[in-house]
């Protein structure tokens, strides 16, 4: 390393994170709800022994570590113990399969596997015996299978924590995509996009003024990225084991929440639980909400009931958390459309909607969202193929469909690769999705396209209802005919209990193609 890299090595988030435990060691932090909470100066120590810990058990410099376990403090603590020991974190979502997390381990070369022995004793036991990659399993607390982490952790001295210097693209963390389209990508974290996301994070997101924030996604995923600027502007934060609309409403009530996370189909949940309105949630000044669309007429919803306080963000793993942004203040109510937007861009990057040609279209007609800038990964982690088109022409190609309106709003149309085809028109789903929401029966819908002998594609609705409420199919095509035409249309109509999900939330429109194409409701 040249005399100049060393006085300006690139920021590595875990150290300005050590740096305000520091700063705060005596005051409470982090809360599990209706347990422990902790100094700062209590994780500062439980870090630096895991660090230790993780050492003493192999875990050096470029060492892959998988971690599995739901919401717990544990989770922060070793995210930033992994980083400090040098190894480099394979985040394996709690909801899972054994098959995937089985494949994220050989693709990703895992030697060691953390796990939580309360709620994964039987998966790790899976998948030690179902692989010969991992050289080390540790439970975090007595479990049958592998050491305990925790126990080997009490037995080390703290000692101080010394972040180490690396260059911007060396590998730190590797996430998975959710493999909606095939088998999932690794997508490599570095220092560069894990600084760049917390900077943007902190400078365009809207928090509080005192951040109490409640943590229900997953700390392992998303929800770990709110840990940062928590600690940053003096926060503290409370983690629900795993999300129940009930215990939300009761744990924003109690605690006096000001902020936290969700995804669509957990403030759907939340709008639709019988006690929703005995619940004093008058604390909460901000919601942020991503991941997936959000139907504008339950966000419509949200905004009446609870009031002006969503603020959307829209990004992808490969480009994490900020490309753009919606602010409370630019949430219409009574304009369909801007709810139906992911926002502007933020100014920290590049946006452009391009066509198949990799040029921009005109403004109105619908484009690829394209990002370029110190958030965007290098590549998928040996995937030489697919990083040739997912970052052609210098751009990272989102695989999202949007159109642009005067004021610079993005309204998402859809994913390129759910497109329909039907007749030899273009059928985006979302947009057919929008117009069955509207009617007042309807909870939740997707929209995706079978196979057809005479149409190539047909279009399909899988609709949940709300509770109590019933809808004639017909009613539901003749609404969508009326504003959007008879080729939108849905060809068919199931009513289902509950729309699959994936891993991270997203609507499994995977899962409902398999199965509308045998036939099965």
């Amino acid at each position: 390393m040249t005399d100049t890299a060393a006085r300006h090595p690139s920021t590595y988030v875990p150290s300005p994170i050590i740096n305000a435990l520091i700063r705060d060691r005596d005051r409470p932090i982090v809360e599990v709800a209706g347990g422990k909470a902790w100094t700062g100066g209590e994780m500062l120590a439980a870090t630096s022994r895991l660090t230790q810990a993780l050492q003493a058990r192999g875990v050096v410099n470029g060492a892959r570590v998988a971690l599995l376990a739901g919401n717990s403090v544990e989770v922060l603590l070793l995210h930033n113990a992994i980083a400090f020991a040098g190894g480099c974190l394979v985040a394996m979502h709690p909801m899972g399969s054994a098959d995937d997390h089985l494949f994220a381990i050989e693709d990703a070369g895992v030697e060691v596997l953390l796990y939580d022995p309360a709620k994964f004793s039987k998966r790790a036991g899976e998948l030690r015996a179902r692989t010969n990659r991992l050289k080390t399993v540790l439970s975090l607390g007595a479990g049958e299978v592998g050491d305990d982490l925790l126990a080997l952790a009490d037995t080390f001295d703290l000692a101080p924590l010394t972040a180490p210097v690396l260059d911007p693209g060396t590998v730190t963390r590797l996430s998975y995509s959710g493999g909606t389209t095939g088998k999932p990508k690794a997508i490599p974290g570095n220092p560069r996009t894990g600084a760049a996301a917390l900077q943007i994070m902190m400078s365009e997101w809207e928090w509080p003024i005192e951040p109490r924030i409640l943590a229900v996604v997953p700390l392992s995923h998303a929800g770990g990225s709110l840990f940062g600027p928590m600690l940053l502007k003096h926060g503290t934060m409370v983690v629900l084991p795993a999300f129940d609309p009930g215990a939300v409403l009761a744990a924003i009530e109690k605690y006096r929440i000001t902020c936290t996370m969700l995804v669509p189909t957990m403030i759907y949940a939340l709008l639709d639980h019988p006690d929703f309105d005995k619940y004093d949630l008058s604390s909460l000044e901000t919601i942020f909400y991503g991941a997936s669309l959000m139907s504008p007429v339950r966000l419509k919803e949200g905004l009446e009931r609870i009031g002006p306080v969503f603020y959307q963000f829209y990004g992808q793993a490969e480009a994490p958390m900020t490309v753009c942004v919606m602010r409370r203040s630019e949430h219409d109510a009574n304009n369909p459309n801007r709810l139906a937007s992911c926002g502007r861009p933020v100014p920290y990057v590049d946006v452009a909607l391009l066509g198949d040609d990799n040029l921009p279209v005109p403004d109105g007609e619908p484009g690829e969202i394209c990002v370029r800038g110190p958030l965007v990964m290098d590549g998928y982690l040996d995937r030489a193929d697919q990083n040739a088109e997912a970052l052609a022409a210098g751009w990272l190609h989102t695989g999202d469909v949007a159109v642009k309106d005067p004021d610079g709003f993005l309204r998402i149309v859809d994913r390129k690769k759910d497109m329909i085809v039907t007749g030899g028109f273009n059928v985006f789903p979302s947009e057919v999705e929008n117009v069955i929401a509207t009617h007042p029966a309807v909870a939740q819908v997707a929209v995706f396209g079978i196979a057809d002998e005479k149409w190539g594609e047909a279009v399909c609705a899988a609709v949940v209802l709300r509770p109590g409420a019933k809808a004639d199919p017909a009613d539901l095509t003749a609404l969508v005919k009326t504003h959007k035409g008879s080729v939108q249309a849905p060809k068919r109509i199931e009513f289902i209990d509950a729309i699959p999900q994936t891993a991270v939330g997203k609507p499994d429109k995977k899962a409902l193609r398999a199965q509308f194409a045998t036939g099965a409701a």
